[in-house]
């Protein structure tokens, strides 16, 4: 039966789409299910006791600043220490380059709000991060697509989506979610020279960028933009807007990240968000802050390296052993996740019912593709099961694999 509110709703809900990632994870609650559905840190990492600490010398020492209203733009503190690190990766800028926001998806929310107008074309790689698509459907962005490769956007396909016009790119350079992939050194240029060439801006979400535990690091978008216009000793000014978090690198329930770009861009953020939130909790800023300066992050952060290397060796090895042939996967130098492809014909949503009753969950990969396709893919996160959990959950997906490839080999 259809209530009086239903027929109220602005003509823009009809976009708006349930999060494919948060339906699933509700069939992976029941017990006894081996999930690597979600894209979760490992909670074994949490950093609990410096949280305590820092939350009774917040409360402490500047309780009172601590539970009042704040700026939009963000602690002033924690504004800063991402400016000395930022200058240590080779961008030079001002607190009043960054906006602290709630979570990644609020920057992505407000970069929507900000830029996007009924039918502008958005140009991202294929597959790309759903979150980005269900915050941008709402303001009737459409899409053109790029694919990927184990190097990253495949940047010589790039000129012909550039000639029809996007508002802007969408690029995650480092450890891709979902591909878990990494795009080259000589992509990152082309990329950058291209867009220049076609005056179109890009948004460089790096979430896993300090999650590297093989090879080196390289330049960010942001970075190699700067240099690219003569800028690196200057306060940015360039074509690039880059987003990161706290989620990864301390915890996600902190809902803590930031953006960087323009000072004029960063002031229209600033007007979304006071429309949205006012400002990121005060509270959370300044224990984040008191958590990560001192260098206690950098500490921090080659734990995590360690321990996701470790957990990414284990699946690797688990799938190289109970895979069968014609499956590929990626092998990702960072981050949390790798991307596994089926052999053509094969649906892994199928796959995805068969797993849940043997009590194992993905993501399947369709679901990151906004203009169709990779019904064969799937992603696979190997930072939160325990080393345990997740070779005994890649055997019973191994099993549903084989089953699946034999039943299409009869006669």
């Amino acid at each position: 039966m259809q209530t009086p509110w239903e027929n109220r709703f602005a003509q823009r809900t009809q976009r708006m789409k349930s999060s494919a990632i948060r339906e699933l994870l509700k069939l992976t609650e029941m017990p006894d299910v081996i999930s690597f559905a979600g894209g979760l840190p490992a909670p074994d990492v949490f950093p609990v006791d410096e949280f305590k600490a820092a939350c009774e010398k917040v409360l402490r020492d500047y309780g009172a600043q601590a539970l009042q209203y704040g700026s939009t733009e963000g602690y002033t503190p924690l504004r800063e220490m991402i400016c000395r690190h930022t200058a240590r990766q080779g961008l030079n800028i001002t607190p009043d380059n960054i906006l602290i926001t709630s979570g990644s998806q609020q920057a992505l929310d407000l970069i929507g709000k900000v830029f996007i107008n009924s039918g502008d074309r958005i140009l991202t790689e294929a597959p790309t991060y759903l979150g980005a698509l269900q915050a941008w459907n709402v303001y009737g962005a459409e899409y053109v697509t790029v694919p990927l490769d184990d190097d990253g956007m495949i940047t010589d396909q790039l000129e012909g989506a550039l000639r029809s016009g996007p508002k802007f790119i969408y690029a995650l350079p480092n450890f891709h979610n979902p591909a878990g992939v990494t795009m080259s050194l000589e992509r990152r240029h082309h990329l950058i020279a291209l867009a220049d060439q076609y005056g179109v801006p890009i948004i460089e979400d790096d979430p896993y960028g300090q999650l590297r535990f093989e090879g080196e690091d390289l330049p960010s978008l942001t970075v190699v933009d700067n240099t690219f216009r003569g800028d690196a000793e200057n306060n940015y000014r360039g074509n690039v807007i880059y987003l990161s978090t706290f989620s990864k690198t301390l915890a996600p329930g902190l809902r803590l990240a930031w953006v960087i770009a323009p000072v004029e861009v960063i002031r229209k953020l600033v007007q979304a968000k006071q429309g949205a939130d006012l400002h990121t909790s005060t509270f959370v800023q300044m224990v984040a802050y008191e958590v990560a300066h001192g260098g206690f992050l950098d500490r921090h952060i080659q734990t995590i390296q360690k321990v996701y290397s470790e957990r990414r060796d284990n699946m690797l090895d688990a799938l190289a052993e109970f895979f069968p042939a014609g499956v590929t996967w990626t092998h990702p130098k960072g981050g949390l996740f790798l991307w596994s492809t089926l052999p053509e014909g094969f649906k892994s949503r199928d796959a995805f019912v068969r797993a849940v009753e043997k009590k194992v969950a993905f993501v399947p990969g369709g679901s990151f593709f906004p203009l169709g396709g990779g019904e064969n893919t799937m992603r696979l996160n190997f930072s939160f099961p325990t080393p345990e959990n997740t070779r005994l959950g890649i055997e019973r997906l191994g099993w549903v694999l084989r089953e699946m490839i034999s039943e299409q080999n009869k006669p």
